[in-house]
């Protein structure tokens, strides 16, 4: 790193006298488990701007104001130069792959099922499917109705992160229950070997039991007065009629 003491060196020679600090940050960037395309980066600040940047793809400095780029132009004409970054792009790609497999490991998230009521009154109610704590990001959630997917009346949010590198998720599925419908909320994520089912399963008070309690209760109304009907009808059957004798006396004259 002697040559990049020297790099900001002479920036301070070319410097105001107002500035602040000078810094560079050093990054190993990839994407793929294997580290193929692992890139190494420098960048160097001054006095919180951006001044100049190594680029192990392109293996030369590049600069951004006026006296960098005449000063990358001389670094990059230099010999040396190459092989002083040269090693540090190789080490970037070989240990990506260890990186990558050492912190990178997936975490199965932790899924809630549960159902709420529906602020819209022509609902009556929501089903809402939740994944906490999850890494990585990309993740799938899909409702099964009766084993089909189900994809009208369904709302999702974004993947949101924590702040401690784990996401969340959260989806919707208004619904009409009916009595023996069977609701499933499928999740898919990179932790899993396989996709995960999580069915819903109806509490004293949701709304298919509402449902059903409200037709149990209407049934044995219509028994209990289909029955006082048939006791009226019998006991009205057995009366007796008896009939009436109207006796004139004819009148009496003195």
């Amino acid at each position: 790193m002697s040559r990049a003491l020297v790099f900001f060196t002479l920036l301070l020679a070319f410097s105001r006298a107002d500035a602040l600090y000078g810094h560079a940050l050093a990054r190993c960037q990839f994407s793929s488990p294997d580290g193929h395309d692992a890139v190494y980066l420098e960048q160097y600040y001054f006095n919180k701007r951006l001044v100049g940047l190594y680029n192990g793809t392109l293996g030369k400095i590049i600069g951004y104001t006026k006296e960098t780029i005449k000063m990358a132009d001389t670094f990059n004409n230099n010999p040396a130069f190459a092989h002083l970054w040269k090693p540090k792009t190789e080490r970037c790609r070989r240990i990506s792959p260890l990186a990558y497999n050492a912190l990178l490991k997936s975490v199965e998230p932790s899924v809630w099922l549960r159902s709420v009521e529906a602020v819209d009154s022509r609902h009556p109610g929501m089903l809402v499917c939740s994944a906490y704590d999850f890494y990585p990001q990309q993740i799938r959630l899909t409702w099964l109705r009766n084993g089909q997917v189900e994809t009208s009346d369904v709302m999702y949010t974004d993947e949101l992160p924590n702040g401690n590198w784990l996401y969340q998720i959260h989806s919707y599925l208004e619904f009409t229950p009916r009595p023996g419908e069977k609701i499933t909320c499928m999740v898919e994520h990179a932790s899993l070997m396989e996709p995960k089912l999580y069915d819903w399963e109806p509490t004293a008070d949701s709304g298919i039991n509402k449902i059903v309690v409200g037709t149990a209760g209407l049934l044995l109304g219509l028994v209990f007065s289909v029955a006082g009907l048939i006791y009226y009808k019998k006991k009205s059957s057995e009366r007796v009629l008896v009939p009436t004798t109207e006796v004139f006396y004819p009148e009496l004259t003195l």
